[in-house]
C-alpha cells in the first residue's frame, strides 16, 4: 500500500510560490535579452525590414506580466549607485551612505553565511551577503521577541536570508537588500513579503546567485 505524501506546510508552499516567481522573472529576463539581440542583428537589414519586424512583434506579443521589480512598496527607501569595493577596515554606513543598518556599499572580502543569529552581526560581512542577492532582516531585541520573533522567522525563506538582532533600530523591524530598505512595526506587515518577493535573490544585486554559504558564521548562529 502506497502511503500518502506528507502535506506541505504553509511555509513550504509560500517558499515554492516565491521560487516560482523568481524563476518566471529570470525566464522573462532571458527572453527580453534574446529579443534585444535579435533586434540588434536585424538592424543591418535596413529601416523597412525593422519596421516590419516591429509591427509583427507588437501584433503577436503576449501581454507583459508584472515583474517583481515593478511592484510599488509603500515606504520603500532606495539607495542607487552604491559602490561594492572590498575593504578590510570598518565602514560607517550611516555617514557614508545614509543607511543604518546598511543596505549596500563597500564591504569585507568575506561574506557572512546566511542563517538565523541571536547576536548582532558585523555589518561589513553582512553587506557582502547582500551583494550576492540575500535579504538581511534585522530586529530591535527590545521590541521584538518571543512569539513575534518566531513569527518573523517563520515568514522568511530558508535560504539567502540573514535574520539577526540590531539594537537601536529606527523601527522594530528593518528589512534590507542591496540598495533597498524598508521599516516595519510587525512581522505581520504585508510589505515584508512584498519586499522579499521583489528583492530576494534579485538579479539587480551586484553578484546575483553567488554563494551565501561556505564563508564565515557570525556569533550566535542558531540555524
Amino acid at each position: 500500500m502506497v502511503e500518502p505524501a506528507a502535506r506541505k506546510t504553509v511555509k513550504q508552499e509560500r517558499d515554492e510560490r516565491r521560487a516560482e516567481k523568481v524563476a518566471a522573472y529570470q525566464r522573462q529576463r532571458a527572453a527580453e535579452q534574446r529579443r534585444r539581440r535579435i533586434a540588434l542583428i536585424s538592424g543591418v537589414v535596413g529601416a523597412v525590414a525593422i519596421l516590419g519586424l516591429l509591427v509583427t512583434f507588437i501584433a503577436t506579443a503576449a501581454p507583459r506580466q508584472e515583474r517583481p521589480q515593478d511592484m510599488a512598496i509603500p515606504g520603500l527607501q532606495e539607495y542607487p549607485g552604491l559602490p561594492a569595493n572590498h575593504v578590510t577596515t570598518p565602514v560607517d554606513y550611516e555617514a557614508e551612505y545614509g543607511a543604518q543598518p546598511p543596505a549596500g556599499g563597500d564591504h569585507h572580502p568575506v561574506w557572512l553565511n546566511c542563517g538565523v543569529y541571536e547576536q548582532p552581526q558585523p555589518n561589513e560581512n553582512a553587506v557582502h551577503a547582500l551583494e550576492h542577492g540575500a535579504v538581511w532582516v534585522t530586529y530591535d531585541p527590545d521590541a521584538v521577541s518571543g512569539e513575534e520573533l518566531a513569527s518573523l522567522r517563520d515568514a522568511l525563506p530558508d535560504q539567502y536570508v540573514i535574520l539577526s538582532p540590531f539594537p537601536g533600530l529606527p523601527a522594530p523591524i528593518v528589512a534590507s537588500a542591496w540598495g533597498a530598505q524598508i521599516q516595519m512595526d510587525s512581522p505581520d506587515d504585508e510589505r515584508l513579503q512584498q519586499f522579499i518577493d521583489r528583492f530576494w535573490k534579485s538579479a539587480d544585486a551586484p553578484e546575483p546567485g553567488a554563494a551565501c554559504t561556505g564563508a564565515i558564521d557570525g556569533p550566535g548562529r542558531v540555524a
